[in-house]
């Protein structure tokens, strides 16, 4: 990561590394980088750090901000360069920037599980049938677990509550009916013993 040495006397050989993002330089102690010296300002400059490398700005500053001897409001720092601020000097030791981006680790999809009528069911609701698989993890899931994205004017989308992955539905595979409840038992049996087929005819 950059890096800045401080040259001053009773100052010497303090480091600053810089972080991502801005980092102020100044003698108010909630700067990033305090500098306790009567030519140093409160906030004095900033130094911000990106992938392009580190941009130094003034910030309006009473002794100034310069870079090998010249007086700067803003500049790119290279290095090898001599920073001041006020009667402070620096040296540019690094300009590098190292980003590194963390590795998403996808957790592979649970296997699907198939009842005895061939049938997948869903990975979260073991007695709901699976009605979708999604297109990247290949994860199954039921009405309730896919994710519909409605779009105006158009067919909507089923994503993956997973990873966001197309969820395709799943064909030619039986379907289990609903159970009827007690009451749906019972019309049924109503409306069988009033078809008129099973009526006796009197004599």
């Amino acid at each position: 990561m950059a890096r800045l040495l401080i040259k001053t006397p009773g100052l010497q050989n303090r480091t600053l590394e810089l972080r991502l993002g801005i980092n102020r330089v100044g003698r108010d102690p909630n700067c990033d980088f305090p500098i306790v010296h009567p030519t140093v300002s409160g906030v004095h400059c900033e130094l911000e750090v990106s992938q392009e490398g580190v941009r130094l700005r003034d910030c309006g500053s009473t002794n100034g901000t310069f870079l090998n001897g010249d007086p700067v409001t803003e500049a790119w720092l290279m290095r090898g360069q001599e920073l001041r601020v006020g009667d402070v000097e620096l040296f540019v030791e690094s300009t590098e920037v190292n980003v590194v981006i963390p590795e998403y680790e996808r957790r592979p999809p649970r296997p699907a599980i198939i009842v005895e009528s061939g049938a997948p069911v869903c990975t979260r609701h073991p007695d709901d049938q699976a009605t979708y698989k999604c297109t990247g993890c290949g994860d199954t899931m039921c009405n309730h677990c896919v994710r519909i994205m409605r779009i105006k004017g158009g067919q909507p989308l089923f994503l993956c509550p997973v990873c966001s992955h197309k969820c395709e539905p799943i064909v030619g595979v039986p379907r289990r009916g609903k159970k009827k409840g007690f009451f749906a038992n019972l019309a049924d049996t109503v409306r069988l013993k009033l078809s008129p087929g099973r009526q006796k005819t009197r004599r």
